[in-house]
């Protein structure tokens, strides 16, 4: 047998528990496993307690002697715990963490053996930088790199079976300084955009002094069977099926969309929920996808650098938890071809130190203009910099979702229903106008309606766009399954900090010209509108309509991975991201290399395992059921059978003789593309290639042929385990 029916059998004939796992309050488990301010306050001294919270809620940095005592509180509190090793836990351009496990165990100078974890252990490491992607900034030769202790996000400890490892969330700089990880500039654009929106909420309410950037994502992601899975190459290494006719049934019913939770797949999760719980993730949400074996899981708002740390985390956790109840994740943004692809949708707010949401409409003319000056420059700032809000979320997989008629398109524009473009028309409308202090209409939007009642109950929704605002935040839909959050809101963050300087700069010029403070943010955020209007879009961002109209408007529309990484080579880019001190010129191009790097790379996987599969076991298959069919032909010819009684054999193995031959050809073509492609010395010329030269030309091609033959030839003899075994079965 195969091993396609070696796992369908052990799938009907699976005795185990489907719901081995205790329901537990979420409350008496949340957060043990993270050393929080106030297990910091039982473990250590007043005074290694007030560093780490200055440090903490006030971005000080800490003494690093008082290091030493908070690396002794930290060890005594994980050994309680039953932890003996420790690693600097960080998130490298790869797209997944990285670690490097050590013992708290070591010996003295005459042989004593002690637990030890210093000061300067825990704020720094020397892991082998060249070994990461750096873009040319490490060479082979010049291999050092720091991880430095990131103290905004808390140490942790992670299980796996019977063995905890405390983890230190560190960024990853180069021996030179230069960032080769998301954490890093990050962190950059988060203190860029909290210093320009402290500044321009301070025109409205002196008294903030903080503003923090905060994030809700929405975590998208398959789950099928283990040993389907590992019957089916493409999907171990690269993620998504490049082979599969599609089921007679798949999505086309809508019965899954919040559906019942097959029983497997409810039990995996509550068990990943009670670890993230124990991690201090704040899940919340639970719910069947469109997709037949799509599901998503969504949390709490927490503060942006903790949330991308849990979801990177979450990813990790869904992996492994899943190998305990014989499942596969698929994070892949498109896994199954002709069914809906997973997202992660990226939900961004602003909030202050004194409880506001600068996103969310006030109850009076004075706190409306303060949601409205920060609504409007977040759109100003998605106009002026679409091209670069499209490189941050582009990708090999995210290249098989975007545009598909089921998520955002790459055209990137701004949804924001249709009250709110009532209240934008208005202000354009009084181009010239001359505002006055009398002008209550306009500092009251113009509307006979209550701003929060229109904001929280009115706003509709749109799925067809990439960028929405929600009510009280902006959701980013664009962003991919797989991807590091980060990517999109280092992204996000450093634009909206940029806008925000921007708009500062002009409202002073006008109050030192003798305007009022009212007026002056009136007339900026007027021409803001004016501006900004052509990324407004409120109808169907799937229809070819829209392009023709994006295209008018002058809109970018990158459908494919390379070109759009061509924004962050752009002098734009550059200026925008050193100004506001989140990448210098030598850091953006590294990063535009690594992406080209890694989507060829992805792409040449893609491409090598059609070849495996179409070479070893699509077609030896295919040409065992073509000398069947044509053996079968020639008996009843043999028997003086009238020709017209296997007309249809005859047929059928032209078919599958036409097939076999167009699927080799095309495979050795592909091939030579690949080496001519693999010859190319510019990287960017490279990815190129591979794009419109291996992808465009071969994959489609390929596949079609290869799912003709699956419906064609014996079903017993097919070895792939097809759509409906994988995503149907339970």
């Amino acid at each position: 047998m195969s091993l396609r029916f070696d796992a369908i059998s052990a799938l009907t004939s699976d005795t185990t528990t489907k719901a081995g796992i205790a329901d537990t309050k979420v409350t008496g488990i949340f957060g043990e496993n993270v050393f929080t301010l106030e297990k910091a306050r039982s473990f250590l001294s007043g005074e290694a307690y007030k560093s780490l919270l200055t440090s903490v809620q006030g971005g000080k940095k800490i003494d690093r002697n008082l290091a030493g005592q908070i690396a002794i509180g930290i060890r005594a509190w994980a050994e309680s715990k039953g932890v003996t090793h420790y690693t600097h836990w960080f998130q490298p351009l790869t797209g997944t963490t990285a670690e490097k496990h050590d013992s708290f165990f070591t010996l003295k100078g005459d042989g004593t053996p002690i637990e030890e974890f210093d000061g300067g252990t825990l704020i720094q490491q020397e892991p082998d930088a060249s070994s990461f992607p750096n873009g040319g900034i490490r060479a082979t030769f010049e291999a050092r790199g720091y991880t430095a202790w990131d103290p905004s996000s808390p140490a942790f400890i992670y299980e796996m079976g019977a063995g905890k490892t405390l983890c230190i969330p560190t960024i990853f700089v180069s021996y030179t300084g230069e960032s080769l990880d998301y954490k890093a500039p990050l962190l950059k654009a988060v203190e860029s955009v909290s210093k320009a929106a402290v500044e321009v909420a301070n025109l409205f309410d002196k008294s903030i002094s903080k503003v923090t950037p905060t994030l809700g994502w929405e975590q998208e992601y398959f789950v099928i069977d283990e040993a389907l899975a590992n019957a089916r190459p493409d999907l171990i290494q690269a993620g998504r099926t490049v082979f599969g006719a599609a089921p007679a049934k798949g999505q086309q019913l809508d019965d899954h969309y919040f559906g019942s939770i097959p029983e497997r797949v409810y039990a995996f999760m509550r068990d990943f929920e009670n670890e993230s719980y124990k991690l201090g993730i704040p899940l919340r949400t639970r719910h069947n996808e469109v997709a037949p074996a799509q599901f998503e899981a969504a949390p709490i708002f927490e503060e942006i650098n903790i949330a991308v740390d849990h979801n990177i985390l979450l990813m990790d956790l869904m992996t492994r938890v899943a190998k305990r109840h014989k499942l596969k994740v698929l994070l892949h943004e498109k896994p199954f071809a002709g069914i809906n692809g997973s997202g992660k949708h990226n939900n961004w707010s602003l909030a202050t130190d004194t409880g506001v949401n600068l996103l969310a409409p006030g109850k009076t003319p004075k706190t409306n203009l303060l949601f409205l000056t920060f609504f409007i420059n977040i759109i100003k700032a998605v106009h002026d910099h679409a091209d670069i809000l499209r490189a941050s979320i582009a990708s090999a997989s995210n290249d098989h979702r975007l545009g598909a008629n089921e998520a955002p398109p790459a055209i990137i524009s701004v949804f924001v229903g249709e009250y709110l473009s009532q209240v934008l028309g208005d202000l354009e409308k009084r181009v010239g106008d001359k505002f006055d202090e009398q002008d209550e209409a306009i500092l009251k939007l113009d509307l006979h309606r209550s701003i929060p009642e229109l904001l929280l109950d009115n706003t509709d929704r749109n799925r067809t766009s990439p960028f929405a605002f929600t009510g009280n935040k902006f959701e980013f839909r664009a962003v991919g399954s797989s991807a590091n959050c980060a990517n999109a809101m280092i992204t996000l963050n450093t634009i909206m900090a940029d806008s925000l300087k921007k708009f500062k700069a002009e409202v002073d010029e006008l109050i030192k010209g003798g305007s009022k403070k009212e007026i002056a943010v009136m007339q900026t955020l007027q021409k803001y509108v004016v501006e900004s209007k052509s990324v407004l879009f409120e109808g169907d961002g799937y229809s070819f309509e829209w392009e023709k109209e994006a295209e008018k408007r002058g809109l970018p529309n990158v459908k494919t991975t390379p070109l759009a990484l061509d924004a962050l080579s752009t002098d734009k880019a550059k200026e925008l991201f050193e100004s506001n001190g989140v990448y210098t010129h030598r850091e953006l191009e590294a990063r535009h290399e690594i992406e080209l790097e890694n989507y060829l790379k992805k792409v040449q996987i893609e491409g090598r395992v059609m070849g495996d599969l179409a070479l070893n076991h699509i077609i030896p298959v295919a040409v065992n059921y073509q000398n069947t069919l044509a053996q079968n032909i020639k008996n009843l010819k043999d028997l003086g059978m009238d020709e017209e009684s296997y007309a249809g054999q005859k047929d059928l193995l032209t078919r599958v003789s036409k097939h076999i031959q167009v699927i080799y050809t095309k495979i050795h073509e592909m091939t030579e593309a690949r080496k001519v492609a693999n010859n190319i010395e510019n990287i960017r010329t490279r990815a190129i290639a591979y794009d419109s030269q291996v992808k465009a030309q071969f994959f489609d091609e390929i596949r079609y042929h290869v799912d003709k033959l699956e419906h064609l030839v014996d079903n017993e003899n097919w070895t792939l385990p097809k759509y409906r075994e994988m995503l149907l079965l339970r």
